[in-house]
């Protein structure tokens, strides 16, 4: 039954990538959101998820009919990405550009690039980040990225082959035949660019941070690159303005001067959320966290498991240091 389902789901994303893009955008756009709002008056699993992450952004003060307005945006904002997604590879580089505002640290994050220096733009689940990464390309700045593992393997692949269409070096999080970190730090010593989603632990080896008041576990990969390779770490922050596209690099986090090497990632890490909570709730419907972030919502057996296999890779790394 598994397989069958499996095929199901690969099939469904294989025809919105060969049909979608043929379709008139404005029809796109209302069957998106059409789906979106039955997903949303359906309650079900990751729309509770969501919601539950949406409580912290907007705070205890918040009416259930707040919340609900804004879970259903939300929705909407996902359905978005989906559609700009299998719409990517029809869309020209000329909209992808123009219709993008830039603000911020974009053009000293590029500076850093033809100095030599690599550079890290670590993003949280906002806006449209494969949108951002054809912006970023389209600049002449490809970069290296990683990738989670999808199931089935057939639309893994699929995701791959986009992201590669599109100029990215696509890395698998885990299965690879070589560790996507020491590729990363490779990349980054040669003066490349890496790209990473950071807030949310798909590896159970995260940071546990401060973040809306609770705690949450993050990726650290993004601040030990930078700690290890001396490379450039900035937060970039993606939401929908209208029907544009807004993109935001915020000031570079440096390596702090004192601590060990995991106090340092740790304080980094902190800093990264403290940029994304404050963009978060700025734009929070274009936050599409549909998954468990925060401590509180872990399973806390799997939670254990999780600190005791990353405390052992820790010790065998630390085995290993020269």
């Amino acid at each position: 039954m598994t397989g069958v389902k499996d095929r199901l789901v690969a099939a469904g994303y294989g025809l919105g990538w060969s049909v979608v893009c043929r379709l008139p955008e404005s029809w796109g756009r209302w069957a998106f959101e059409f789906v979106a709002d039955i997903a949303w008056r359906r309650q079900g699993p990751h729309i509770q998820v969501l919601e539950g992450n949406l409580r912290r952004v907007l705070g205890p003060d918040a009416t259930g009919a707040e919340l609900r307005a804004v879970s259903r945006q939300s929705m909407r904002s996902y359905a978005r990405y989906w559609l700009e997604v299998f719409r990517l590879p029809v869309t020209p580089t000329s909209r992808v550009v123009g219709d993008s505002d830039v603000s911020g640290h974009l053009r000293d994050a590029l500076d850093e690039l033809t100095r030599g220096r690599g550079v890290i733009f670590a993003l949280s689940h906002m806006g449209n980040w494969d949108h951002a990464a054809a912006f970023i390309i389209a600049q002449g700045a490809p970069f290296t990225t990683v990738m989670e593992r999808l199931k089935p393997e057939a639309l893994y692949d699929r995701f791959v082959a986009f992201r590669e269409g599109l100029g990215m070096e696509v890395l698998p999080a885990s299965g690879g035949s070589v560790r996507a970190f020491g590729v990363l730090a490779e990349r980054l010593r040669s003066g490349k660019l890496v790209c990473l989603l950071t807030d949310r632990d798909v590896t159970g080896g995260g940071i546990e941070v401060d973040f809306f008041g609770e705690k949450a576990r993050f990726m650290g990969g993004s601040a030990a690159l930078a700690e290890r390779t001396g490379a450039a770490l900035y937060p970039a922050i993606l939401w929908y303005e209208g029907e544009r596209w807004g993109i935001y690099v915020d000031d570079e986090i440096p390596v702090p001067a004192e601590g060990s090497r995991k106090q340092k990632v740790a304080e980094m890490t902190q800093a990264l959320a403290r940029s994304f909570e404050a963009a978060i709730r700025a734009h929070p419907a274009d936050w599409h966290m549909l998954q468990r972030v925060f401590v509180a919502d872990l399973d806390p057996e799997r939670l254990a498991a999780a600190d005791a296999r990353a405390e052992g890779e820790a010790a065998l790394d630390q085995a290993g240091s020269p």
